[in-house]
């Protein structure tokens, strides 16, 4: 009898680490544009935003621009889901993107996810990578000052981390 509890007890810890697998793997294969509603996006930003839509091919990467704005050159929001990219999985990305490199600054964020930091690069803006679990993501917002991206971004990833578990 102990011995088939401790079978149950083995099987039911492989099935538990496999459907967290199988999360982390889902909310990896998610479509990006599912995490983030217009009406938030908008709301966050203070100005009216078309709703998201896919950039390129794919599901791991939405935009949300002005309205007659369709190349986003003005206020705007990226959101990209950081997937596996052959060997290298999402968790690897996010951490890689810490690696210093001559003239993008990086900085920590404190209270956002398990770990997160902004990375601004000159000439293409500013992003916050937010990393929860095995889970990782960047948001940028485009057409503010500095510390209004800033905000923004923050604001915004709070509302991704809170449709996840």
């Amino acid at each position: 009898m102990r011995r088939q509890s401790g079978l149950a007890v083995i099987c039911g810890m492989v099935f538990a680490l496999q459907g967290g697998a199988a999360g982390a793997a889902g909310r990896e294969a998610a479509d990006a544009c599912s995490f983030l509603s217009q009406t938030t996006v908008s709301t966050v930003l203070g100005v009216a935003l078309d709703a998201g839509r896919h950039i390129g091919p794919g599901s791991a990467l939405c935009g949300w621009g002005e309205p007659n704005d369709p190349n986003h050159s003005g206020k705007h929001v990226l959101f990209t889901i950081y997937r596996a990219v052959g060997k290298i999985s999402s968790e690897e990305r996010f951490e890689n993107g810490k690696t210093p490199i001559q003239g993008i600054e990086k900085t920590p964020v404190r209270g956002i996810g398990d770990d997160a930091y902004y990375i601004d690069t000159p000439g293409f803006g500013l992003g916050l990578n937010v990393k929860r679990g095995a889970f990782a993501f960047q948001v940028k917002v485009f057409g503010f000052s500095p510390e209004l991206i800033k905000s923004f971004e923050k604001a915004l990833a709070q509302n991704v981390l809170a449709k996840l578990p």
